[in-house]
């Protein structure tokens, strides 16, 4: 570590300890119906985002309806009684506004960004979205073909999308997370007006949901008017949600997808442990440092060892989601270079985690991850969406809003031989699924087309 590079790291550690924290000054209300508001005021500059989060995605769905909830998502603009099928995103527009809306395996959320003074607009247009949607067959047909275009895109003309959806498919034996969030394109093909209507009455109800207002707002204002557009709004009881537990995994598994490509591609998951108590669990920090440590800036493991020094790999990467409503995958995946093969970058990547296993990581290291972490969060801090963002997500999944900052010390925390500890732990073949793409010509001498990106997304 260079002394310059040391001495930015100790300014970003101590800028953590005055930055606005994310739960700092947010208060919550819960409105008769169940609903939950939340305000985080940030007065920087007249902007307020609003986002109301439906605790409803795929990890939901039933076998024979997948995708039903990503489908719902794209009606959710096609109008209600006062508004007109399309005319939801042009007022948000004409009053100078941005919006847009995601679904994932967790849930399925919906925001805008817009002048403080526009506020009340939206609230009143998600509002009336929430109890008095129109779901036509005619709209439907249109929007059920958008979005079986958008698996064909997204899905079934990018190779590295059909292995990751394969892996998914793999690795969980019970687990919802199975199932890819757009859903499987025979399930598509037979949705029917009736099944997003059915999804809609049952989890678009106040009491699945938690409206997040962040920015230059007042917040006894925003509780006011929650309680004036969506206190109407009556509640209705929820299905039960039984606990999914995926069995325990003894053994490797492999799978090989053919699929038109230039290199071969390896993508390695583990299951690791999720985090449930943000005060009392540790090890989903300390894998979050080994991700950290593998991936994540210039001079990580993975990039430097396997791409720069070796030359092994074009890219090789890691990742890993501590907060989820379902179970916890550590990911690690790489491309070939040139000349090289799938079982070589395999190798290299199982040699990376030996090497944890049996060095542990350097304080250095160490240091420069916890100082990532640090940045990331003051940085942060300068998004008014973000802020909302990370509000609505953990209230979502089942973790409190109000432990961010508290999620941020732990992390600190870690030491070097917890993350070892991790990796000797969770990061062994009982617990790994590898996927490897088998790249295929297409006909003529055709390049794969380009992934391309919609207007609105799946997580």
């Amino acid at each position: 570590m260079t002394r310059s590079f040391a001495a930015r790291c100790a300014v970003l550690v101590a800028a953590l300890c005055c930055a606005p924290a994310i739960a700092a000054d947010a208060q919550q209300r819960i409105l008769g119906n169940g609903m939950k508001v939340i305000v985080k005021e940030d007065h920087r500059s007249p902007i307020a985002v609003s986002m109301v989060w439906y605790r409803a995605g795929s990890m939901d769905e039933v076998s024979g309806n997948t995708g039903v909830a990503h489908v719902l998502e794209h009606m959710m603009f096609k109008g209600t009684k006062k508004v007109p099928a399309g005319e939801f995103s042009k007022m948000v527009a004409r009053a100078g506004g941005r919006d847009n809306a995601f679904t994932s395996r967790d849930y399925t959320a919906y925001h805008q960004q817009l002048h403080k003074s526009k506020l009340p607009l939206v609230l009143e247009l998600e509002a009336d979205r929430m109890a008095n949607l129109v779901l036509s067959e005619d709209e439907f047909s249109k929007e059920i073909r958008v979005v079986m275009e958008e698996r064909r895109m997204r899905t079934e003309d990018d190779a590295h999308s059909q292995v990751s959806e394969q892996m998914m498919a793999s690795v969980y034996v019970v687990h919802p997370y199975r199932t890819p969030v757009v859903g499987w394109m025979n399930d598509l093909v037979n949705m029917r007006v009736k099944d997003a209507r059915a999804w809609y009455e049952t989890w678009y109800v106040p009491n699945n949901a938690t409206l997040v207002v962040a920015g230059d707002v007042v917040t006894e204002e925003v509780f006011s008017l929650a309680e004036k557009f969506f206190g109407p709004i009556p509640s209705r009881p929820l299905p039960e949600r039984k606990p999914q537990v995926e069995p325990k995994q003894s053994g490797i598994k492999r799978l090989t997808v053919k699929a038109p490509g230039e290199l071969p591609y390896v993508l390695m998951a583990y299951h690791v442990p999720v985090l449930r108590d943000p005060e009392k669990d540790w090890e989903p920090y300390a894998l979050s440092v080994l991700n950290g440590v593998l991936d994540g800036y210039d001079a990580a493991r993975l990039n430097r060892e396997l791409v720069k020094t070796s030359r092994i790999a074009n890219g090789a990467g890691a990742s890993y989601d501590a907060v989820n409503r379902g179970e916890a995958l550590f990911y690690l995946d790489g491309t070939p270079a040139e000349g090289r093969t799938a079982p070589e970058i395999e190798e290299a990547l199982r040699g990376q985690i030996a090497r944890v296993v049996k060095e542990g990581i350097s304080e250095q290291e160490l240091r420069r991850v916890k100082a990532q972490v640090t940045a990331s969060q003051v940085f942060s801090q300068d998004s008014v969406y973000y802020q909302a963002t990370r509000i609505g997500m953990l209230e979502t999944v089942g973790i409190s809003y109000q432990t961010a900052d508290l999620q941020v010390r732990k992390l600190q925390e870690v030491t070097a031989e917890q993350v070892r500890e991790v990796a000797r732990k969770y990061l062994v073949d009982d617990n790994l699924t590898v996927a490897v793409l088998d790249p295929q010509p297409l006909p003529g001498g055709k390049k794969p087309r380009p992934k391309q990106e919609g207007a609105r997304d799946v997580q």
